[in-house]
């Protein structure tokens, strides 16, 4: 049971990292004064949760990630959603798990140290991932866009960060 809830942390700090990075996300940031709801979970329970990362979590679990990102942080998730991995072709998806460095870092270019929010993300015009890499921040008409992966919700709390969803997988 201690692996689950871990796992759920992580995914739920990945998914808020994700969130941050949406027009949505600065628009209800807006609204609400920079704050969105208040944080039950860590980022791995928070993803497991909002039930539209399956795919992600089970990933972060398999590369052995979901303790850090269920116990440390402060992170940014720049989350996929499931609709988001069903995008990537199966020999794809196969290939990364059966090499786990490749799947770690994969994984790890869609986590950020520490919490930004959409407004500070809109801001950016890069940032740098765990994997060390940095993804391209892009904002137009107020769509926001990580590499090519367009934030469908920002600003998703977690006890230990933040998630953002996006709409596709981002590969190094």
């Amino acid at each position: 049971m201690k692996r689950f809830t871990n796992f759920r942390a992580f995914l739920a700090a990945f998914a808020v990292a994700i969130l941050g990075v949406s027009a949505i996300g600065g628009a209800a940031l807006a609204r609400n004064g920079g704050s969105s709801a208040s944080a039950e979970g860590n980022i791995v329970e928070t993803a497991v949760a909002a039930g539209n990362f399956d795919t992600l979590v089970s990933l972060v679990e398999e590369a052995g990630l979901a303790e850090t990102l269920a116990t440390g942080g402060n992170f940014t998730v720049f989350a996929p959603t499931d609709a988001a991995f069903a995008k990537v072709p199966k020999k794809t998806l196969a290939a990364l798990k059966a090499d786990p460095a490749k799947l770690k870092a994969v994984l790890l270019y869609h986590v950020v140290k520490g919490e930004l929010r959409a407004n500070r993300v809109m801001k950016r015009s890069s940032i740098k991932t765990l994997n060390g890499a940095s993804v391209a921040v892009k904002v137009t008409r107020g769509v926001v866009k990580i590499d090519n992966a367009r934030v469908v919700k920002a600003n998703v709390e977690a006890s230990n960060g933040v998630i953002h969803a996006i709409n596709r997988v981002l590969i190094p």
